[in-house]
């Protein structure tokens, strides 16, 4: 994702959802971002440019020790 991506996610996040929330460029992949409460990692933006039609899907695991 571009650096202009990143930093229209980041807003939308802290907005929806906490301040707190940042989005990260990801090392080597260009196609997605990582999203962070403060320094824990939440889970993964991931671009979809499909048929012209841009969007953003955000995929977060919960594992059941965390519950």
């Amino acid at each position: 994702m571009k650096p202009d991506e990143i930093k229209k996610l980041d807003g939308y996040f802290k907005r929806m959802f906490n301040p707190q929330m940042v989005v990260k460029a990801r090392p080597r992949k260009d196609d997605s971002a990582e999203v962070y409460l403060g320094e824990e990692f939440l889970g993964v933006v991931y671009l979809d440019d499909e048929d012209g039609d841009r969007s953003y899907n955000f995929s977060m695991a919960i594992l059941d020790v965390d519950l």
